[in-house]
């Protein structure tokens, strides 16, 4: 069934505010390079099924998400997740989160999980893409 799938940069603006999301790698091929006949898919990823469930025994909403949008590309949706928890210090389901994804030194607990924030200022140098057409009229000229 269709999904839309919206981009991480676009969901920190609805939101206002600094948004986390998860990135998922093939676990054979954790530098990400590019090999021709790679059969991996992030549907089939072991670390995005345990990710989501770990969310759902925890009661932390959580979405799929594009990468950040740009303007000279497409690429198609690759597992993203995400992770509806504010960036606060103080906040119990940020710490959760953070505590379960990250070790105390800061590196992924998981090898194949990277856990990503993406600034809210950043977010919105897209704001232009929130404009009622644009993606068709960007479509128009692609």
């Amino acid at each position: 069934m269709p999904q839309l799938i919206e981009h991480i940069d676009a969901i920190a603006r609805q939101k206002q505010r600094d948004v986390l999301f998860l990135k998922f790698l093939d676990p054979e091929n954790l530098e990400g390079k590019i090999q021709p006949g790679s059969v991996w898919h992030w549907a089939s990823s072991a670390d995005r099924q345990s990710a989501i469930e770990w969310f759902n025994r925890n009661q932390i909403h959580w979405q799929p998400c594009g990468s950040f949008a740009d303007e000279n590309s497409m690429t198609s949706y690759a597992g993203q997740v995400y992770i509806d928890a504010p960036f606060e210090e103080t906040n119990p389901v940020y710490q959760k989160v953070l505590n379960y994804f990250e070790n105390p030194d800061g590196s992924p607990r998981f090898p194949g999980v990277l856990l990503f924030l993406l600034p809210l200022d950043v977010a919105m140098k897209n704001a232009h893409h929130d404009e009622p057409g644009f993606w068709d009229r960007w479509a128009e000229n692609f």
